[in-house]
Parts: C-alpha cells; sequence; structure tokens
C-alpha cells in the first residue's frame, strides 16, 4: 500500500508539474503573439504614414521630423537590441556601444580629418596630401585635443591615418569663401589629376567621427565623400574630353542645441557641396553663393612640358540648427544610396556560382561512386571479388602517418588551428560587443593580438600531431 501511495504521489506530482509547464508555456506564447500583435499594428501604422510622406514628395535624407521618421520606419528592425527579447533603441547603441557624445562650446576651434582617397573601380588608395592639395595649418590654437589623433597598430597596417585637414573651422561660426592656397601643377600632376578623376577617386573626410556626405534631398540620395573633378559630357571638336576640377567647397555643419540637457552643442550632420569655380581672391573674399556654373569651370588644361597651370582652393561653411537627435545621426548613412544595388547583385552572383559548382562536383561524385557500387555487385562470388579496388584501396591509408615530411603536416595544422581559433575569437568579440567598428583597425589589432596568444595552442596541437606520426615526443 506504501508503494501504490507513493507511485500515485509521483504521478499526481508529475502530472501537476506538466499541467503547470503547459500554463506557462500558454502563457509565454501568448504573450508572444500580443506583443507580436502590437509590433505588426505599429508597423502598419508606421507604413501608412510613410507612404503618405513619400506621396507628399518628403525626402528622407534630410534634417526635417518628417525625414528623421521615415529613417527610423526603415531602419526600424535595426533599432533592435537583443537576442530573446528585442528591444527599441538607437542606432547609435547597436552600431557603436559605448560611445559617448561630445559637447562643444562656442567659437572654439575644431578640426575635420582627412581620410583615404579611393575608387569602387581601382584597389588604389591613396593619402588626401598625396594629391596636390593645400597643406595642413599651424595654428597654435589647434595644439589641444584636436591637433594629433592617435592610431592603433590595425589602422596604421591599414594605412588609414588621420591627419588633420586644411580647413579651421569655430564652432557656430559661419562664414563665406575664403582662400586656402595656390597650387602650380606641372604637366605630370595635371595627367595625374585627370587620370584620378576619370576612375571615378572620392575624397573622404571626418569631423566628430561622422564621415561626410554628399546629400541631395531633390534626388533623395545621400553618398559618402565627394569626387575630386568631372568630365564633360560630350568632347570639343577633336574627339577630347574635358576634365574639370573641384576647387571650392561648401560644408554644411548640423547641430543640436538643448540647454536643459547638456551644455554646448552636438554634431549630428556633415555635409559638402563641392564647386568647380575659376576664381581668384578678389572673387571670393567672403562670397556665399558661389555654385558650379558651365562658364566658370575650373578646367586642367594640358600644358606642355616645362609649363604650370595655377589652382586657386577655397572652402566655405555655414552651421545649421537642427531638431535630429545625437543618437539617431547616423541613420542616413544606412539609408540606400543609388551603389547600393552593386553589392547585392555581387553577393547573389558569388552564391549562385557556388551552387552551380557544388551540384557540378555532387553530379561527378555520384556517377563515379555508381560506377564502384556496380562494379562491385558484379564481382561478388567470384574469387577477384576478394581484392579491393577503386574506393575501397583508400580506406586504409586514411589516417596513415606519412612517411615524408611529418613535420611540414605538424606544423600547416598547427597554424591553421592558430588562425582559426584567432579569428573565432574575433567574431567572438565583436558579437558581443567588445570590439567598437568606429574605431578603425580596432578588428585587425584584436585578430593580430589574438594570433599571438593562440600560439600556445598551434604548438600543442602540432606537438600532438608529430608525436602521433613518428612516436617520438622528445623529437619534437
Amino acid at each position: 500500500m506504501t508503494m501504490m501511495k507513493m507511485k500515485m504521489k509521483m504521478k499526481i506530482s508529475s502530472f501537476l508539474f506538466l499541467f503547470c509547464f503547459i500554463e506557462t508555456l500558454n502563457v509565454s506564447v501568448v504573450a508572444k503573439l500580443s506583443a507580436s500583435n502590437n509590433v505588426s499594428q505599429k508597423d502598419m501604422v508606421g507604413k501608412q504614414k510613410y507612404l503618405e510622406l513619400r506621396r507628399q514628395g518628403v525626402d528622407e535624407v534630410g534634417h526635417t521630423a518628417e525625414a528623421a521618421a521615415m529613417r527610423a520606419f526603415q531602419l526600424r528592425k535595426k533599432k533592435r537590441k537583443g537576442i530573446f527579447r528585442k528591444k527599441e533603441t538607437s542606432l547609435a547603441q547597436v552600431l557603436f556601444p559605448g560611445v559617448s557624445s561630445v559637447n562643444y562650446i562656442d567659437k572654439e576651434v575644431v578640426q575635420i580629418y582627412t581620410d583615404v582617397v579611393n575608387s569602387k573601380k581601382t584597389q588604389i588608395p591613396f593619402e588626401f596630401y598625396d594629391l596636390p592639395y593645400c597643406k595642413a595649418s599651424t595654428d597654435t590654437e589647434l595644439s589641444g585635443r584636436f591637433a594629433k589623433q592617435k592610431n592603433n597598430l590595425g589602422s596604421r597596417l591599414q594605412g588609414a591615418e588621420m591627419k588633420p585637414a586644411p580647413f579651421a573651422l569655430r564652432v557656430k561660426n559661419s562664414h563665406g569663401c575664403k582662400i586656402l592656397c595656390e597650387v602650380n601643377m606641372g604637366e605630370k600632376k595635371l595627367k595625374w589629376m585627370r587620370r584620378l578623376i576619370q576612375r571615378h577617386y572620392r575624397v573622404h573626410l571626418t569631423f566628430d567621427q561622422l564621415p561626410v556626405l554628399m546629400r541631395s534631398r531633390k534626388l533623395n540620395y545621400a553618398v559618402r565623400g565627394y569626387p575630386i573633378g568631372f568630365v564633360s559630357a560630350a568632347g570639343d571638336e577633336d574627339g577630347k574630353q574635358d576634365f574639370f576640377l573641384y576647387n571650392h567647397l561648401k560644408f554644411t555643419i548640423f547641430y543640436q542645441e538643448d540647454s536643459g540637457s547638456f551644455d554646448g552643442v552636438r554634431i549630428t550632420g556633415f555635409d559638402v557641396h563641392p564647386v568647380s569655380k575659376l576664381h581668384s581672391k578678389d572673387t571670393c573674399d567672403g562670397v556665399t553663393d558661389l555654385a558650379n556654373e558651365p562658364s566658370s569651370y575650373q578646367i586642367l588644361r594640358q600644358v606642355k612640358s616645362g609649363e604650370k597651370q595655377t589652382i586657386t582652393y577655397s572652402y566655405e561653411a555655414q552651421w545649421t540648427k537642427s531638431d535630429l537627435q545625437w543618437a539617431d545621426r547616423w541613420d542616413v548613412y544606412l539609408i540606400g544610396s543609388p551603389d547600393d544595388d552593386v553589392h547585392f547583385f555581387a553577393i547573389f552572383n558569388s552564391l549562385m556560382i557556388v551552387l552551380f559548382l557544388t551540384g557540378a562536383i555532387a553530379t561527378i561524385m555520384i556517377r563515379t561512386l555508381r560506377k564502384d557500387i556496380a562494379g562491385y555487385n558484379q564481382m561478388q562470388g567470384l574469387e577477384e571479388a576478394q581484392e579491393e579496388t577503386g574506393w575501397k584501396l583508400v580506406h586504409a591509408d586514411v589516417f596513415r602517418p606519412p612517411t615524408t615530411s611529418p613535420m611540414i603536416l605538424s606544423v600547416l595544422v598547427g597554424c591553421g588551428s592558430q588562425i582559426g581559433l584567432a579569428f573565432f575569437l574575433s567574431m567572438l568579440l565583436a558579437t558581443v560587443k567588445l570590439l567598437n567598428p568606429l574605431k578603425k583597425g580596432q578588428t585587425l589589432t584584436a585578430i593580430l593580438i589574438l594570433y599571438v596568444l593562440c600560439g600556445s595552442v598551434a604548438g600543442y596541437i602540432s606537438a600532438r600531431i608529430y608525436k602521433y606520426c613518428t612516436g617520438n615526443a622528445q623529437a619534437w
């Protein structure tokens, strides 16, 4: 009776446990379904609002509240953080965790930094000062935190050295056209600049860790960097095209100001509008209405050996107050630009090639195996079936120690394990947000450090492989 009571109690307790588990599961499922329904309803409302704004002709790249709402709708899935429970957050916290804003005071001297000059048509990058541009200013006011930016090992190996640009800016201090310098270009420099323009090289600058943008609200797109120049659509009477240089830059800096939340201003946008202008100091001093006019383009002439062409470089700056929040300033960089479709096409093309090659190899392997298996079936019952042929000849040689150069095999296996483990640990650190992609070269630095630390793993695996191949543990 006692055993029966105990069995009954165990059955009842197990039944109660199963019932509670099922009820808990039902409650969680219902909660998830209700949450998903709320999210879907919210997405439907946001989609209707987005389509309505699109019909009204509102752009997605501006600094208006409508443009920010349209970007937030398109990036709503990227602004959810968490593994099991997705929480809505800003894009800055998802992409750059731990990065805080920098507050600037009025009339403070700030610095623009130069980045690489590259092109999608070629893999050869250049530094900003490799081109015949003006040199950086030696202003003593920049001797503080903006004078020099530290570079880690990875950024130095990648060649991404951030240097101060020759543009002097002060917070909330707009000014008109200012002459930077005049550069005399010889025949070789002019020919090189025309080649760079023909290959669509773009200049990249950064300010407050924001890459410079060319933004067009009419065409509804925003691209990073600005081109060195452009080529005329039609050639002259001899059939040769003319090359024009962008020698004047219009900078527009957007900032957020909220005296109740923080002191000073925060940078929320960094735009540039390049202008090709054949001008001098008399036509530039304080002018704010410079525009691209075909009659005054700065052309790059074809000079003879020994002759030079003088190019006048200038810039202007405008500070504009914006209602955009600092945490949402990265949204515009992820909105689709005209060149994004090329990347998706390249990825799709690569996947199709891999699938095609995999199918071809699988077909060859299946036909070969089927032929061997048919031969084995025909030889059953015969004396010659005892002899191993075809695939059976290598079944005993898979784990056979090599007779020559076991040291090379051991070293290669150890190096492969070292590289694989370093790569896996780097991906793990990036997944848990310990690597900040905003800091250039940090990922490469982490890979190099982890590769060195994984040397002990490579030594252990190589020693084990060598001992297995030779049976001599002391020979290593």
